[in-house]
């Protein structure tokens, strides 16, 4: 190929620049033609894959939705139970802020792209599960629905103020002395959901 891509590298290349420059800029901080400039290649060869820049924001929303829900999945594999899983939600956000910005600004989303809502279902879905492993827990969970909103609220709520700069700007992180994010996230959700996962084994006897 003569933009020195196959096929198939070029569409990766693509995404992984736009989260590069999503994650410094913003996802208004891009044009498909500035991408092709950085890639070296031609200013119309992004297009065959994406079509435009709205099919970037869609692929990367749905390549977000789609780890996510594989991350969350083997979380309740592994019994690791519903504070686990906001555990893994806020690992998600700051592991891919580029995706997570995206993925939750539906304005700059086609929302009939069949791919991109069924990656966003399966997402829902492993998180909408977690307030099973509640009950498994031994825990009456009296407004499941409710459960599901307030925990995603949290999680939710903390990765964006820590992606933001406003956990630290504001100094409530240093309420919690040298404690990480995944402490934090523990301590903070623990407070509506208690301690979560499987029980010792001696309880479990």
């Amino acid at each position: 190929m003569a933009d020195g891509y196959h096929h198939g590298n070029l569409r990766a290349a693509v995404l992984e620049r736009a989260a590069r420059v999503i994650a410094e800029k913003g996802p208004y901080g891009f044009s498909l033609r500035s991408l092709a400039a950085d890639l070296g290649v031609s200013h119309t060869a992004p297009r065959h894959h994406f079509g435009g820049r709205e099919g970037v924001l869609n692929a990367l929303a749905t390549e977000g939705f789609t780890e996510l829900a594989e991350r969350l999945r083997v979380n309740r594999e592994a019994r690791g139970g519903f504070l686990e899983a906001g555990v893994v939600y806020v690992g998600f956000a700051t592991d891919f802020p580029a995706h997570f910005t995206v993925m939750f600004e539906p304005s700059l989303l086609d929302q009939d792209d069949a791919e991109l809502n069924a990656a966003r279902t399966a997402a829902f879905g492993e998180l909408r599960s977690g307030v099973e492993s509640l009950a498994e827990e031994g825990r009456e969970v009296a407004d499941a629905p409710a459960a599901v909103v307030a925990g995603w609220s949290i999680v939710h709520g903390l990765a964006t103020l820590a992606l933001t700069g406003n956990l630290d700007g504001s100094g409530v992180r240093e309420l919690f002395g040298d404690a990480d994010l995944p402490t934090i996230t523990r301590r903070g959700a623990g407070l509506l959901f208690g301690p979560s996962g499987p029980p010792p084994d001696n309880e479990a006897e």
